[in-house]
């Protein structure tokens, strides 16, 4: 998710042009998954399990079912996978997945629009210029800080990245962190650190992030708040490991510039200098404004929590009278509301807020129609009855196995997914349905699925060259890809590490 980048990669010099591979986006590579997942649904045997009452599989129950319908029927259902992926209804008696049939919704219309209505919120939100000016003056503030700058802005960058997947907006604060951190005697890998890992770690424990946590949770039934004192504990020892991490290597190249994987280039001491002027003060506007996204975001995770069963520990707990249990209906009319809200207290005006809306609305079109050709993808194995037959081969595996080496597999499995569809909304999309009724045989809670999996797709996301953030962010910053891999790797072990021992410890407490 996110907007676009307030930067462009440096121009290249002139000459002739080189053409190289260049991975397909995420809508590409999902077309591709559904013709491909259309045509191997012809050779998986069907088949189906019975189900409970809230119509969770029973394990042990499942038997050979025929799929209905013959190739012209199943050609249907590729031309209008993405229709039934927006919209397509279940049919309470057949279980098919149909644009016009009766029973409960089965496409992601609700996610569709929350992305939508989250998106415009943001987008209204930069549009006031407060956020940007709040860092800066963070930065600015802290400028004689090194250490204390470095924590500051990765703490905020974080808390960004947990709460609504902070991650694209990061790229047009090169062009302020990078001469500051040369500034204070640091290098440019210091600077990069700052921004990717700060950003990335927020996002790789995400507690209530709606493009992440929010999608998976929905497409696994469960709510978003549910499992979210593990992914806070996550949050606050990941975040801070990975800050002592940047700032141990940023004091070793202060101490010693020898020692820097990146050197420095020609100018950089002149660059440096552009970091030195104060940026304006907050207007009392712009405190507004970034006290209103403060307030709107506590009021979604409050929404959000199932306060009953996280105060008294027990997952059937009656909820309280005061609980919300908002879901994602309320929480895009929230977005919408509060889009709103802050373009009336910038005082935007009328023209400019109806059209930082609509920006906001298509700037995230691309992550919306994700979600709904992942979905797709799921209304296929659906209808040819092939879901069921890939939990079936899976069950034999999970069943049986102790509940903190189901927490571990889960999110060995997503590495290699998360590599393929780097979009974090597609990914949770087309994965939940498979893997949220394993943790049903495997006697956990769902909830810990969705932690595992957005951990592995964070984790993924912090090198991997298929995402924007990463290759933009060492192009601004003009560290090499290779460097920064080099600078990354022990990070990414001990965060590994990390993340198995905490998604180990969520399944032996859900179970």
């Amino acid at each position: 998710m996110g907007l676009k980048a307030e930067g462009e990669p440096p121009e290249q010099p002139a000459g002739p042009e080189r053409r190289g591979f260049v991975f397909p986006s995420a809508l590409t590579v999902l077309a591709a998954v559904t013709v491909v997942v259309w045509a191997l649904a012809f050779a998986i045997p069907s088949g189906a399990y019975r189900r409970n009452a809230d119509g969770n599989p029973i394990e042990g129950t499942y038997h050979r079912e025929a799929a209905p319908g013959d190739f012209v029927h199943r050609l249907g259902e590729l031309f209008l996978a993405p229709v039934n992926g927006l919209y397509g209804v279940r049919d309470a008696k057949t279980g098919q997945v149909a644009p016009d049939a009766v029973g409960t919704l089965y496409g992601s219309a609700g996610v569709f629009l929350f992305v939508l209505a989250i998106g415009t919120f943001i987008t209204v939100v930069f549009a006031t210029g407060a956020l940007d000016r709040g860092i800066e003056r963070l930065a600015h503030r802290l400028r004689e800080r090194g250490a204390l700058l470095i924590a500051g802005i990765m703490t905020v960058f974080s808390l960004l990245g947990t709460v609504e997947g902070f991650a694209e907006e990061t790229l047009g604060f090169y062009g302020l962190i990078v001469p500051l951190m040369l500034a204070l005697g640091y290098d440019r890998m210091a600077a990069t650190g700052t921004i990717i890992l700060g950003a990335g770690v927020g996002v790789l424990a995400s507690t209530v992030n709606p493009f992440a946590t929010g999608v998976a949770s929905s497409a696994a039934g469960v709510s978003l708040g549910e499992g979210i004192a593990l992914r806070f504990l996550m949050w606050l020892v990941l975040t801070a490991v990975t800050i002592t991490y940047v700032v141990r290597y940023a004091h070793r190249v202060r101490t010693d510039p020898g020692r820097s994987l990146v050197g420095f280039l020609p100018g950089d001491r002149e660059l440096a200098a552009e970091a030195a002027a104060e940026p304006p003060e907050l207007t009392g506007l712009q405190k507004t404004v970034l006290a209103t996204v403060v307030l709107v975001f506590a009021f979604m995770i409050f929404s959000v929590i199932p306060w009953a069963s996280a105060l008294t520990g027990k997952a059937d707990a009656t909820p309280y009278g005061w609980e919300l249990g908002w879901s994602f209906a309320q929480l895009a009319a929230l977005f919408i509301v509060a889009a709103v809200l802050v373009g009336l207290v910038a005082r935007l005006g009328e023209q400019r807020l109806s059209a930082t809306v609509i920006q906001g609305a298509a700037d995230f079109i691309a992550p919306a129609l994700v979600i709904v050709l992942a979905r797709g993808v799921t209304v296929i194995m659906n209808n040819a009855k092939v879901t069921d037959t890939v939990l079936h081969s899976i069950e034999g595996v999970v069943s049986g196995t102790p509940a903190a080496f189901f927490g571990v597999m889960v999110y060995v499995v997503n590495l290699p997914l998360a590599f393929l569809i780097p979009s974090t909304s597609g990914h949770a999309t087309l994965a939940m349905p498979i893997l949220a009724p394993l943790a049903d045989f495997a006697g956990v809670s769902r909830a810990v699925v969705v932690t595992a999996w957005q951990s592995a797709s964070g984790w993924m996301n912090l090198w991997v060259p298929t995402t924007a953030v990463v290759m933009g962010g060492v192009s601004l910053a003009k560290v090499g890809y290779d460097r920064y891999l080099r600078f990354v790797w022990p990070l990414l072990a001990v965060l590994a590490v990390l993340i198995c021992a905490f998604v180990a410890m969520g399944a032996v407490m859900s179970s």
